[in-house]
């Protein structure tokens, strides 16, 4: 990961001091919101190891690396944006490009789990 760039979780922030501590496993996101910035932040410089591990035990099962990866690859991502967040969920779009180059967007709202000094990403609730 480039130590100039500006974060891709839209912080405004360098990503060497935003989410690649959190994505490099130096430090844990203090929030869900900061969970959730991180791995949108994973997918596009795909660190599909970090989404696996932050990925809550109880629903990991049903992701797997090598799917995580393709679709990370085959998106051109454009932009996050945090439509509300409370203490374990948090309502975002993101916008990107798919293989074809076809504008898409993701609108979910996600549901996290805290365990000991840990978030962990569990589901979500998707929208049209």
């Amino acid at each position: 990961m480039a130590q100039q760039l500006i974060c891709p979780c839209g912080s405004g922030v360098l990503l060497a001091q935003c989410c690649e501590p959190f994505i490099k496993g130096i430090h844990n996101p203090l929030t869900a919101e900061k969970l959730m910035r991180s791995r949108y932040t994973a997918y596009v410089v795909q660190a599909a190891d970090y989404l696996i591990a932050t990925t809550h035990s109880s629903t990991r099962k049903n992701h797997s690396k090598s799917d995580i990866l393709e679709w990370s690859k085959s998106n051109q991502w454009l932009k996050l944006q945090v439509l509300e967040a409370t203490e374990n969920t948090v309502e975002f779009r993101a916008y990107f490009l798919d293989s074809r180059l076809k504008a898409q967007m993701h609108h979910e709202k996600s549901f996290f789990k805290k365990e000991k000094d840990s978030w962990f990403y569990v589901d979500g609730e998707f929208f049209e």
